[in-house]
């Protein structure tokens, strides 16, 4: 197997897949079509639920058959929701998009983090996981943050050019992963669906660690993506339409940014506590920007990014410490399907609190209830000695 030709072909496919010109005014457009921030909050609601649905059986699809097959189906889904979003017209046409994106990422969830390391493993490289895991993913941030700009200028001529031009990034996504090769299974799997689920939940029983780090992420995940899906509801409050795409792209810009550095950072620095300290900062910067709203809300708020990719890629070396090597994708996706429920519910209440109270307060009311989370890092901050607490990964 080619260790570089894969690492290559996912860092391309990571771009394409986030090159969504749509992204930064999706929340807009949804609601546009829908008529109401709860039902255009909905659509976000049935990708995760839906998501989350089909997070077991394609987890264990990918341990069982391949990682490789499982991006290919992963692609084509995501030829079709990008298809349906932008025929548009209706909220049921815009619900069967948001049912194969739901597919579409639980093909990919667990399984292309999975991809990577068994890459990795194969050409004795899986101690630098962070690092590959870091520079792959800070592709994502770059094409929202190219797309971002783009997209938001085009948004304000025509959404529907927009949405039509998104479509040609998910096709190149399906014709490159069809050049992936398949790593070697790093152990022998059980064949039995029950047997598979029951060894996963029996390592998520007995590890506290995991309990712990699962706990923080649902919440984590739940709570800061229904605020970064809603965030431009709140933008159109004091910049208009065009302009979002800035906001956005400067978002996106600093993520990649800490995506690429990831691995550095976390040579230097300890990843445990960058978790804590981002959780603080995030919340002192959103409350004021929104309980105090200004032009300069959007630029302020942007900053919050610049600790996202270190700490995603700190929870995900931490993870695949305590994954087995036979439901690495299997645990993935149960992570994936508990965090998908969650957003679910978040996105769909955030949008009907919206409609009563005003995008900016229900903002607000969201970023309060994420101080929370601050006791679970505490907690798992004391499970690991110093040895340990820079990167997760030994």
């Amino acid at each position: 197997m080619s260790f570089k030709n894969n690492i290559k072909i996912l860092t391309w496919f990571n771009f394409f897949t986030d090159f969504r010109l749509y992204s930064p005014v999706a929340i807009i457009y949804f609601a546009k079509v829908t008529g109401s921030y709860a039902l255009g909050m909905s659509i976000f609601s049935i990708v995760m639920v839906s998501s989350a649905l089909f997070e077991i059986p394609t987890g264990l699809f990918s341990d069982m058959i391949g990682r490789r097959k499982t991006v290919i189906w992963g692609a084509a889904a995501a030829v079709v929701y990008a298809i349906f979003y932008a025929i548009g017209q209706s909220f049921w046409i815009l619900v069967v998009g948001a049912l194969f994106e739901g597919l579409s990422r639980s093909f990919y969830s667990g399984n292309n983090n999975a991809l990577l390391y068994d890459t990795l493993a194969d050409a004795g490289k899986k101690h630098q996981y962070d690092e590959f895991l870091g520079r792959v993913s800070s592709m994502f941030q770059f094409a929202l943050a190219i797309s971002g700009i783009v997209g938001g200028v085009l948004a304000n001529w025509s959404f529907a050019l927009v949405m039509w031009i998104s479509v040609i990034p998910q096709v190149v996504c399906f014709i490159l992963s069809l050049q992936l090769e398949e790593p070697k299974k790093q152990s022998t799997e059980s064949g039995n669906i029950y047997t598979h689920l029951k060894a996963a939940y029996i390592n998520f029983a007995k590890n506290e660690k995991l309990r712990l780090l699962t706990i923080s992420s649902v919440l984590g995940y739940g709570f800061g993506e229904a605020s970064y899906q809603f965030q431009s509801a709140f933008y159109s409050m004091v910049w208009p339409i065009w302009a979002i795409g800035i906001a956005k792209a400067i978002t996106n810009f600093c993520a990649a940014l800490s995506f690429h550095f990831a691995g550095r950072i976390l040579k230097k620095f300890n990843g445990l506590k960058i978790l804590i300290i981002d959780n603080i900062y995030n919340r002192i910067v959103n409350i004021i920007s929104t309980a105090f709203p200004t032009i300069f809300s959007p630029l302020i708020m942007s900053t919050t990014s610049l600790f996202f990719g270190v700490t995603s890629v700190t929870k995900s070396a931490l993870f695949q410490e305590e994954f087995s090597q036979e439901q690495r994708a299997t645990m993935g996706s149960l992570i994936s399907f508990a965090g998908s429920i969650f957003f679910g519910f978040m996105a769909f209440l955030l949008g009907f609190v919206a409609d009563k109270i005003t995008p900016a307060k229900a903002f607000l009311v969201l970023q309060i209830f994420q101080i929370g989370n601050l006791w679970f890092y505490w907690k798992l901050f004391g499970h690991y000695p110093p040895s340990q607490k820079n990167t997760g990964n030994n």
